[in-house]
């Protein structure tokens, strides 16, 4: 989120309008001197090709825009698609196979047994 960090959107919208915009409408851009959607998509992509690799289930928590960049990268979208995914929170998104056929279960919620279940 570079100089972004702990401000919400509606707050930085209303600061740089104009940043905003094209930090929405251009993956590769990074008004906010923090990391591009494209390029964040990329780190998950390399990620998740690693944990292709690995045996047993992974757990992470992590934030609503890593959910985004895994959508994308197990659908095979474009990276432009990024915004059209709405995570929902507290809820759980489950992947499983392997590096490069992956499959995408979203928006369960969080309970005692919802991993795996």
């Amino acid at each position: 989120m570079g100089r972004w960090q702990g401000r919400t959107l509606d707050e930085v919208g209303a600061a740089e309008p104009d940043a905003v915009a094209q930090w929405l409408a251009d993956p590769a851009s990074a008004p906010h001197d923090g990391e591009s959607v494209q390029d964040l998509c990329q780190r998950i992509g390399r990620w998740l090709d690693n944990m292709g690799e690995v045996d047993g289930r992974t757990v992470a928590v992590v934030e609503p825009d890593v959910v985004r960049a895994v959508v994308v990268r197990v659908l095979g979208a474009p990276v432009a698609a990024f915004w059209r995914a709405d995570v929902a929170p507290l809820t759980a998104t489950e992947i499983s196979g392997r590096s490069g056929r992956w499959n995408l279960r979203m928006g369960h919620p969080l309970g005692p047994h919802a991993i795996g279940s």
